[in-house]
């Protein structure tokens, strides 16, 4: 069972940055897909931000979050990396680090197989 630990939160102004990092405990994190979700205060959803193939060689982002987040990976190190910049208050919410077979699994929060519990980012003046 690989456990997921998210780090790299926190409260931010407008136009900031935030590294957001995930550490694996498994091996097995480096033929697994990575990405991160994210959920609002008080919301109902998972809502996607981006995910990175096994071997790095492709990633996919959310509209809102394109070409503001990066996302990388080192396999050697088991953790995944969410670079975000400028930042608007519309991304306020936790993160959470997120693992499934394929990369096409994130279009379907359901097929994650497994979570971290997730780190609060805020932007706020």
């Amino acid at each position: 069972q690989m456990q997921l630990e998210e780090s790299g939160g926190g409260l931010v102004q407008p136009g900031g940055s935030l590294r957001l990092s995930c550490a694996a405990s498994e091996r097995i994190f480096s033929t697994y897909a990575m990405g991160w979700f994210r959920q609002v205060p008080g919301g109902e959803k998972r809502e996607f931000v981006a995910a990175i193939s096994w071997n790095g060689g492709s990633a996919n982002y959310e509209d809102s979050v394109r070409g503001r987040f990066t996302i990388s990976r080192d396999n050697t190190n088991h953790t995944v990396h969410l670079q975000m910049n400028n930042l608007k208050p519309e991304d306020t919410a936790v993160y959470y680090c997120a693992g499934a077979p394929m990369l096409g699994s994130f279009l379907f929060v359901g097929d994650m197989e497994y979570w971290g519990k997730g780190t609060q980012v805020s932007v706020s003046l």
